[in-house]
């Protein structure tokens, strides 16, 4: 059994995308981050960097529990347990590699910060804006070229296509025109059709509400981020 420690963000979809795509038994723990639950100790002890996704598997290495922390690892984690949406042939793997850790050390930061300044930043500040949306188009110009030649980031559909498919669902958060990306929109409706995709996504999506930027949610969210909780 898988324990999936959970809230409906773009790094939070990922994870239950690899469970639905793998027919995975799970049992979902919402971590509600807009009260803060991320930094009651129950869940410090299994994510000590308090954000998520994070899970335990009741039946891991040796059939012991094992807790995991940051959604890379997981999708790793999942791939090898299941021996899915990662390959065989070491070549192939690393290339599924690279482009999960493409996602992991770029995209993610990248459209997160950029969607930060544009949506959630109190005061507009240009310097941010424009040098994140600047990298994010950067980046959604490197994903065009490779899904000219391929039909998925790796190849084959994959961890990497999982990892980074929430981010660009989303791409009117950062105010990118998909048109301006074919090979992107193409692949994006693609990914978006596959029902474990679909499901993954939807996950308690309806309750990810944010509000004014003076309320308790937000500085939960936000504010708290500054602190040294642990």
């Amino acid at each position: 059994m898988i324990k999936l420690y959970y809230w409906p963000t773009p790094n939070g979809h990922k994870i239950p995308i690899m469970l639905e795509e793998c027919s995975l038994e799970y049992e979902v723990f919402p971590v509600n981050m807009l009260k803060g639950e991320q930094f009651e100790d129950d869940f410090l002890k299994i994510n000590p960097n308090n954000k998520i996704p994070a899970i335990v598997d009741t039946d891991g290495p040796n059939g012991e529990n094992i807790s995991i922390f940051e959604s890379g690892a997981i999708l790793l984690y999942l791939a090898e347990k299941t021996k899915k949406f990662i390959p065989k042939s070491p070549s192939k793997r690393l290339d599924v590699i690279q482009w999960l850790f493409f996602q992991v050390a770029n995209v993610g930061p990248m459209f997160g910060q950029c969607g930060h300044f544009l949506q959630y930043a109190p005061k507009k500040v240009e310097y941010g804006i424009n040098r994140y949306q600047t990298e994010t188009k950067r980046l959604y110009r490197v994903m065009d070229k490779k899904l000219g030649d391929t039909q998925f980031l790796a190849g084959d559909y994959s961890i990497a296509d999982m990892a980074t498919y929430p981010w660009v669902k989303i791409n009117y958060f950062h105010e990118i025109d998909i048109d301006d990306y074919p090979n992107v929109k193409r692949w994006r409706e693609d990914v978006g059709l596959r029902p474990a995709v679909i499901k993954g996504c939807g996950l308690l999506e309806d309750i990810m509400k944010l509000g004014d930027p003076d309320d308790e949610a937000f500085k939960n969210l936000f504010d708290r981020q500054k602190e040294d909780r642990r």
